[in-house]
């Protein structure tokens, strides 16, 4: 074993305590699981997390027991589950005791759903002032639209991001994925952090706000200055880019590829190996500003020639002249893919019953606090009575300490 892989990951010794469900809230909480921490999923005993229903398709045991969709699995590796009715004074009770021995709480009702439970921040704060707490909600903690409840899908169309993506004159589109819930819960991991140490440093926590309509809004990045510099709210284009050409999606003999030539050097060397150098040096294409003015007949140029090369031809010209390109991969071809191999992105993990789990590692790689995959997701109330006896032998030495004292 090398040493490396002795040392502990960085957030090793932080609690979090999960009151969260579907994706935003629990792909925070699997981060700093890798990433270390003690996550407790605290979940509703009637069936618990959403997405464990969401499915076909469904993780089966070795002897045929359901162990919930696929969907779950992609966000609660690396935690431990215990069950609790938060309409019930008992239940109430379990999480303000787990509260008491946590660094963070992420939770993600809608605005002021735990107030009538006495599990919203103010409340949480009395039992421990050193608390960071996320709130992970559609719109914030303020604004018209504050209490509205707020799902991925509609956030993708308010925020602009459905305006510019999609083919022209075509239907606005979402993306393949719940992007506005993983970008939250990716922002909400660096805002924890963030509070943590503040917290570590000052013994003061802090209330961490976060809104899906916010995170969607903001990571449009240059679409945004685009519209604030020029006024003008940029448009769909399919799989053109705005801001380059030609950065697209080409047609081949058997199949499609992508271009990404990014400067005017990459694109003499590609009319190179398309047969086009007299375009190179023409004023209407010899400069990224030239071309994006003339992006269609750039594309026309460029599409009839890629149209007489075989893909994996056209690939390997292209790597081979420092053009950059790349090939429309499926899901399978993506894990079948070396380079991705190499990488280990994909992990297998066997859980108390043997059942072996596959799944996605998180894509950070630290060379001295390397992350840990100890554990795939849990099922319902897997971890009650240990839990429940770390909180008694816990609770047990305060009344002990405060007798000798």
């Amino acid at each position: 074993m090398t040493e490396t892989v002795t040392k502990k990951p960085p957030l090793a010794g932080i609690r979090v305590i999960e009151l969260a469900r579907v994706l935003a809230g629990p792909w925070a909480g699997q981060m700093l699981a890798d990433l270390g921490a003690d996550v407790i999923k605290v979940e509703n005993p009637d069936g618990g997390d959403d997405t464990r229903q969401w499915g076909p398709p469904f993780v089966e045991g070795a002897d045929g027991e359901n162990l919930s969709a696929a969907y779950y699995h992609a966000a609660n590796r690396g935690k431990r589950s215990v069950t609790a009715d938060l309409k019930s004074a008992e239940g109430q009770d379990l999480v303000r005791r787990l509260v008491s021995t946590a660094d963070v709480v992420i939770e993600n009702f809608k605005l002021g759903g735990l107030v009538k439970y006495g599990l919203d921040y103010d409340s949480l704060r009395k039992v421990n002032p050193k608390l960071v707490y996320c709130s992970i909600t559609g719109f914030g903690q303020n604004g018209p639209y504050a209490s509205l409840a707020g799902y991925d899908y509609i956030v993708q169309g308010m925020s602009g991001f459905m305006s510019i993506t999609g083919e022209p004159g075509g239907q606005p589109m979402k993306a393949g994925v719940a992007i506005a819930d993983i970008f939250t819960g990716i922002y909400a991991v660096a805002a924890i952090e963030a509070a943590l140490i503040h917290a570590l440093k000052s013994g003061e926590g802090q209330l961490v706000d976060m809104a899906l309509l916010d995170v969607q809004s903001a990571v449009l990045a240059n679409q945004n200055m685009n519209y604030l510099v020029s006024g003008e709210a940029p448009t769909r284009l399919g799989n053109a880019h705005p801001n380059i050409s030609p950065y697209e999606v080409v047609p081949t003999a058997d199949g499609y590829l992508i271009l990404a030539v990014g400067n005017d050097g990459q694109f003499r060397r590609l009319c190179t190996i398309l047969g086009l150098e007299t375009i190179a040096s023409d004023e209407r294409f010899a400069t990224n500003k030239a071309r994006v003015g003339n992006r269609g007949e750039v594309r026309r140029l460029v599409s009839t020639e890629t149209l007489k090369w075989q893909k994996a031809d056209l690939l390997k010209a292209c790597e081979e002249n420092a053009v950059p390109s790349g090939a429309i991969n499926t899901i399978e071809e993506m894990f079948a893919h070396p380079q991705v191999q190499a990488r280990g992105l994909r992990i297998d993990l066997a859980d108390a019953a043997g059942t072996v789990i596959p799944g996605v590692r998180t894509p950070v790689v630290l060379s001295e606090t390397p992350l840990r995959y100890i554990r795939p997701s849990p099922r319902l109330g897997e971890h009650q009575a240990e839990i429940l006896a770390e909180l008694a032998e816990r609770e047990k030495g305060i009344v002990v300490k405060k007798a000798s004292s």
